[in-house]
């Protein structure tokens, strides 16, 4: 079953395929290699060094969520698609909880990495090594298609800005 009006072309490409495999990679690192992953998180020349056990266990928990951002993306929007085939409303609704979800993770994480940076990095993005720019500057651009999803910006809508059938279905 491939019909699935609520993520069509560019926003079907990214949530469903790009976003779950660019969590997936992160996940993987954490897991393998959790000292190298603590290290990345703020950009230093100092080497990587052994973790304490607490930390080590706070990195593969973040791993954690990196796969499960992954699989909420990838596994619940197929399983919207392929339960809801002919329903565009219902699929708009669960797909648009689900971006809600992740636009909210997106903000917290963007004002939570931007605050646990050093004051000399905070605003020097050309200091930033890959991984900063990961989760600041690619999750900014993660919100920012999430919200012009729900401007519907290059979709048709089924539900999100449709007043009338908001206004009907709540009376």
């Amino acid at each position: 079953m491939s019909d699935f009006p609520a993520l069509t072309g560019f926003y079907q490409l990214l949530f469903l395929y790009f976003e779950p495999i660019s969590t997936a990679f992160p996940a993987l690192l954490t897991w393998t290699n959790a000292s190298w992953f603590h290290h990345e998180l703020i950009p230093s020349s100092t080497p990587a060094s052994t973790l304490e056990a607490r930390t080590t266990m706070a990195i593969w928990q973040l791993g954690n969520c990196y796969l499960l951002l992954g699989l909420i993306s990838s596994l619940v929007f197929r399983a919207v698609r392929d339960a809801l085939p002919s329903n565009p409303v219902a699929q708009e609704r669960i797909v648009g909880a689900s971006l809600t979800a992740l636009a909210i993770a997106d903000v917290s994480n963007i004002i939570a990495s931007l605050i646990g940076l050093p004051d000399d990095l905070r605003w020097s993005p050309a200091d930033w090594n890959p991984m900063t720019h990961g989760n600041i500057t690619f999750v900014i651009f993660l919100l920012s298609v999430r919200l012009a999803w729900f401007a519907g910006i290059g979709r048709t809508t089924y539900y999100y800005g449709k007043k009338a059938l908001v206004a009907k279905k709540s009376s």
